[in-house]
């Protein structure tokens, strides 16, 4: 879409007679928002024929000046989505953009349409309408994402993998039950998403500058039909809050934290010197001089993309920190960092779960691994607290000796003869291979929430009747 140059009378005769002389070029430069305000078309001119139609309900206008309003402004829309608008720098933002070309479309009554309005309430109304939009996509994103983790945990409820702690082998677990750790991440990120969404659902328009107006409007009715649940209660706070966007962009920044911690083990899990996974040629690039790289690339821009995010947040609260009630010029950069953070919080959720359902998931190495490092060492001092009495700690002592054992012999635990277990306590017997294995280590994790089969089964289970 091309931006024209509109002769700089434009923007004077929107301003009124307050002004005799044409801006800067560098006021103009500083001032103009269209440049990334016209995103917000769609809800600028669905919030303009709410208000025109109250306006005509009251009384305020006419049903023919409404009517006229109502129909330039969907002419407008056709315009803008056919590409076929001429965007104009010096009538600065949206808002201004679309109330003089429907001057030009139907005259006097577009005058008309910004009775009981400022652009105050205007642009919180556009930014609320969108921020609402994009956090319904969100949260349907990340139950497509929670879906996909959830099919390859049903997948994988048995299959058997190396637990780490401080990236070392630590005990076995399965990878259904590693894969619904990222359910219960993700959950809890759509269930901030929903939280959003009734926070902000209430409609900014009528609160006009920051008084609210003399005008005998209905602001629920523009509230009902603009899809929110009731209008706001104070006009001040109305026009000076950006606490949807923020809190929008604080979802944003933790879910891409959760994100970035996935895109990392993906990164280490698809090196050959772990080769748990392989990744699709979808989701992976080549190397311009090693002909065998293959590179985990959407993985690591995932990772990237978060510092963006986080850039965003920490962007617009330090714009808002310090601003006295009521609306400041400053908030005109609240927008960008919103649109930004949404479109990498987008394509980051979409990268990672086309990821998730393209991975080759190698069983047979993460088995191998799950047994090194002596990460059942765990079962054997419960063994023994169960069937030898020793309190934990004695049976910890005795199973660190064991283990340093093995480790002298170079062997594993379920390989050391019963002879040289029974040397360290004597209480051990043969029954004690029965727990030395990863399938029963592994098994026999039954508490809830563990990582037994039956137990990542049942919430599996769990999660796929609230998803």
């Amino acid at each position: 879409m091309a931006e024209s140059n509109t002769d700089t009378k434009s923007s004077n005769q929107m301003w009124g007679g307050r002004f005799a002389s044409d801006p800067d070029a560098i006021m103009e430069e500083i001032n103009a928002s269209i440049g990334f305000d016209k995103k917000l078309f769609a809800q600028d001119i669905r919030g303009s024929i709410a208000h025109a139609t109250m306006l005509a309900h009251q009384g305020i206008i006419s049903a023919e000046d409404k009517d006229k309003i109502v129909h330039g402004l969907n002419t407008i829309l056709s315009e803008i989505e056919g590409g076929n608008f001429e965007f104009s720098r010096r009538l600065e933002d949206i808002h201004m953009n679309i109330e003089a070309r429907l001057a030009t479309l139907i005259g006097p009554a577009a005058g008309r349409l910004h009775t009981a309005r400022s652009r105050n309430d205007q642009v919180a109304l556009d930014f609320r309408l969108w921020v609402k939009e994009e956090l319904q996509k969100t949260e349907q994103m990340l139950t497509g994402l929670i879906a996909a983790f959830l099919d390859r945990a049903e997948e994988h409820a048995e299959s058997v993998m190396p637990g780490f702690t401080h990236l070392q082998t630590a005990q076995p677990v399965t990878f259904g039950h590693h894969c619904m750790a990222y359910v219960e991440m993700f959950g809890r990120d759509r269930s901030r998403v929903r939280h959003a969404i009734e926070h902000l659902d209430e409609s900014p328009i009528g609160a006009a500058a920051l008084a609210g107006t003399g005008y005998p409007i209905d602001r629920h009715m523009t509230a009902k039909a603009l899809g929110f649940r009731e209008p706001t209660r104070n006009s001040i706070d109305t026009v000076s809050d950006r606490d949807f966007a923020i809190e929008f962009l604080a979802i944003a920044a933790i879910t891409g934290m959760h994100l970035s911690r996935l895109a990392e083990e993906i990164v280490i899990w698809s090196t050959p010197q772990f080769g748990f996974i392989r990744l699709s040629d979808a989701f992976s690039t080549g190397s311009s001089i090693m002909p065998q790289k293959k590179n985990p690339d959407a993985a690591e821009l995932v990772r990237a993309k978060t510092g963006r995010i986080n850039g965003s947040l920490i962007a617009l609260l330090t714009i808002m920190k310090g601003l006295p009630l009521a609306y400041s010029k400053d908030m005109q950069e609240d927008k960008e960092q919103v649109f930004d953070a949404a479109e990498s919080l987008e394509l980051a959720i979409a990268a990672m779960t086309g990821m998730v359902r393209d991975m080759t998931v190698n069983t047979a190495r993460m088995k191998a691994a799950a047994g090194s490092g002596f990460s059942t060492a765990t079962d054997l001092a419960d063994w023994l607290v169960r069937e030898a009495g020793l309190p934990f700690r004695d049976a910890h002592h005795v199973t660190g000796r064991a283990v340093a054992l093995a480790e002298s012999k170079g062997c594993d635990l379920a390989e050391l003869p019963l002879a040289d277990l029974q040397a360290i306590h004597s209480a051990i017997t043969d029954k004690v291979y029965d727990v030395l294995t990863v399938e029963a280590s592994v098994a026999s994790r039954k508490s809830f929430g563990g990582t037994a089969p039956s137990e990542v089964r049942k919430q599996i289970a769990f999660w796929r009747a609230r998803n």
